[in-house]
């Protein structure tokens, strides 16, 4: 059997089974306690809140792709702290996203630990109706007020510095604005634009998929801000609400200045164009600010009509240096996605996404 502690309860659903649902009578209470899959894994059994269990599909069609283990169980932990204590006294043999200051006593203990450059980004959302973001000087001044050595240390190096939305070795990085440490700078972009001290309020989780140490970054970024002019409310709430002021958009949260939503990466629409084009405004959409840029709409509508490969990397390039010139996020980390298991686990090799293989692992005794 082979136990995994979650950072989040949250559970990604992909697609409902229109056979089942009719069995249930559209109960989705009882569908959702027996779901119906045709992967790998069947579903088991669940303790709403504490776990879910996962036997092997043996009549799966890539027989090599049958689950190595007789069992998964996956245990929903928020708190970072519980589960390194949950790995090192033998409850769980694998967590996720583990806390940076126990990395050492869990390598010290013999433990694993896993980590590989993936499209995930951690950064903030801006409000581009209302409040203080819809000025470029204030966007600017917030990302150069950001000291990110100073995070990569708090997360004990287990994060690359986001400059930019993409990573150096994306195929249309270009040549984006870096917007390097400069606290003098970021205070002079505040003077300019008549917001000093600059009042926000950011809208950010207790834990939840994803959001790497929310708690502690959100803590370090706060203070940076405050230290070069800006004045920082932070309102916390749990994973899922924030997620139901992601998907109601700015409108719906006039009061709150940028979110906090960690964001997959994959591929140039997720990357790029679903933060900046007017046809993603939430609730549309994941352009929870509503940005609206005609000239970056018309940049997209030739992207999305574009079907040779070269030229429509030229344009995702122009799409991401207009981005980062018009510093339409905050940037701060591009994640390192580490997960800690016990050194009874073999076979996993991670991934380069946010989905991850599990059939090949297997636990020595």
């Amino acid at each position: 059997m082979t136990t995994v502690a979650l950072s989040s309860s949250a559970v990604a659903t992909r697609g409902i089974s229109p056979c089942r649902a009719k069995e249930v009578n559209n109960d989705w209470t009882q569908y959702a306690l027996k779901p119906s899959g045709t992967g790998p894994y069947k579903f088991d059994k669940t303790v709403p809140h504490q776990r879910l269990e996962f036997v092997p599909n043996t009549e799966y069609w890539d027989k090599a792709r049958v689950p190595k283990q007789d069992r998964l169980v996956l245990i929903p932990m928020p708190e970072a702290s519980t589960r390194t204590a949950a790995l090192l006294t033998g409850q769980v043999d694998w967590i996720e996203a583990p806390s940076p200051d126990a990395i050492d006593r869990l390598k010290s203990s013999g433990m694993q630990i896993v980590t590989r450059v993936y499209p995930h980004n951690w950064s903030y959302q801006l409000n581009f109706v209302k409040g203080p973001f819809t000025d470029k000087r204030v966007r600017q001044a917030a990302n150069y007020a950001l000291n990110r050595e100073d995070m990569k240390d708090l997360l004990n190096g287990l994060m690359l510095e986001q400059y930019t939305t993409l990573t150096p070795s994306t195929a249309y990085y270009g040549k984006p604005v870096l917007y390097k440490y400069d606290p003098g700078k970021a205070k002079a972009l505040l003077k300019e634009a008549g917001c000093l001290p600059c009042k926000v309020t950011f809208a950010i989780s207790t834990s939840g998929s994803g959001q790497m140490q929310p708690l502690p970054m959100n803590e370090l970024v706060k203070s940076q801000l405050d230290a070069a002019g800006f004045e920082v409310t932070l309102q916390s709430m749990d994973w899922n609400a924030l997620l139901q002021v992601g998907r109601g958009g700015a409108d719906a949260s006039p009061e709150i200045s940028a979110i906090n939503i960690s964001r997959a990466a994959q591929d140039p629409f997720n990357a790029l164009i679903r933060h900046v084009w007017t046809g993603a405004w939430a609730p549309k959409g994941a352009n929870w600010g509503h940005h609206g840029n005609p000239a970056m709409d018309k940049l997209i509508e030739s992207i999305l009509a574009e079907f040779d490969t070269t030229k429509r990397l030229a344009l995702l390039t122009q799409l991401h240096e207009m981005m980062s010139e018009e510093a339409v996020l905050i940037f701060v980390a591009h994640d390192l996605n580490p997960r800690a298991m016990s050194p009874k686990v073999k076979g996993f090799v991670q991934a380069q996404s946010w989905f991850q293989d599990l059939t090949p692992v297997t636990l020595s005794p």
